[in-house]
């Protein structure tokens, strides 16, 4: 590891950061110059074992025991949306990025930066939202930091998180297990969070309402992990949605995935959505939905625990792990035809989470 500032005279990726003199929006969308930002400037500055695994949180040993360790930021826009507000988004976000480490959450901290002129009733009801959702989840948020900047600089309200939760012994969830021959699953309908936001910001209206998926995974992912330990890879789709986070499993485990167009659920009113605002929605952002791959053998009873919980009940088989174009997600589309999946490139949906 330098302690120089690194070079990007030498990249070769299709939009290397050398173009890109400022950061733009796309750097923050989960897509591929985020990828890009992570992995040529971020990775090699603060490189060591437990960052170099690029999963949704760092495996730690302490003491004999295996810590899950994460921390995320949500800057979402609006503040409050239909089925939830950023205070229950971040518990939601926090935990689930431990929970697909197979983690039991335990402690989240929560840092706030207010913007001068906050309503307080707002920061109440957000405080109150959050408190809300940690003890429905049962987990504890033990500590903690504020800071205000002047008006005009900070949109009213970002919450800073980290968590900790513990990962049980004979689990090992990594973004580099997918297998040729592993199944693919989704816990749910997809699209419903980024959609739900965007009514809001649009001016939307459909028959029925939109509503964010926001959820806590954590006991979903402990159901399947008592059907089975035999889980490959677990991701929530949050940034980018289903696109991105398959591209990224498949990106590391160097195998291909081949997903089936008439199989992914989307409830009508988000196709409604995608179609009028020229989306896709696998690359729509989720915030109560997990993808899993498993093996083809355990399959049934991973759907079977999956169907019982609540934030399963419209799991459902989307695709498989190939041999082929390794490192590429395909869709089999519903008239007969193929077409690739790819990373998102730009910012599809910013301020989402």
């Amino acid at each position: 590891m330098s302690d120089q500032p690194p070079s990007f005279d030498g990249f070769v990726c299709p939009l290397p950061l050398r173009d890109y003199p400022q950061i733009v929006l796309g750097h923050g969308s989960g897509g591929r110059l985020s990828a890009d930002l992570i992995q040529h400037l971020f990775v090699p500055l603060f490189d060591n074992p437990a960052l170099a695994s690029l999963n949704d949180q760092a495996v730690l040993e302490l003491g004999g025991m295996r810590l899950a360790f994460t921390t995320d930021s949500f800057v979402v826009n609006p503040l409050f949306f239909p089925g939830g507000d950023i205070g229950s988004l971040a518990v939601h976000g926090t935990i689930n990025d431990l929970a697909v480490s197979g983690a039991q959450p335990l402690f989240l901290s929560a840092g706030f930066i207010l913007e001068e002129g906050l309503a307080m009733d707002d920061l109440g009801r957000i405080a109150t939202s959050m408190a809300r959702a940690a003890r429905q989840a049962g987990v504890q948020i033990v500590t903690g930091d504020t800071k205000v900047v002047e008006k005009g600089h900070g949109d009213g309200l970002f919450i800073n998180t980290s968590g900790i939760g513990v990962v049980p012994a004979g689990v090992h969830i990594a973004a580099d297990q997918a297998r040729p021959g592993d199944v693919v699953i989704v816990s749910g309908t997809v699209g419903d969070h980024g959609m739900a936001i965007m009514s809001v910001r649009e001016g939307l209206a459909f028959e029925s309402e939109l509503a964010s998926d926001s959820a806590p995974l954590h006991t979903l992912v402990a159901a399947m992990l008592e059907a089975t330990h035999a889980i490959h890879c677990l991701r929530d789709a949050t940034r980018g949605g289903v696109a991105a986070v398959l591209n990224e499993l498949a990106a590391q485990s160097r195998a291909g995935i081949e997903l089936d167009e008439s199989a992914i659920p989307v409830r009508p009113a988000v196709q409604a959505a995608c179609e009028m605002l020229g989306m896709d929605p696998l690359y729509v952002a989720n915030e109560g939905k997990l993808v899993a791959i498993v093996p083809a053998e355990r399959v049934d009873a991973v759907l079977d625990a999956m169907h019982r919980h609540p934030y399963g009940r419209e799991a459902a088989v989307i695709g498989r792990v190939v041999d082929e174009h390794p490192g590429m997600v395909v869709v089999r589309t519903a008239i007969g035809g193929r077409r690739v999946v790819d990373m998102p490139l730009g910012e599809i949906l910013p301020r989402i989470c």
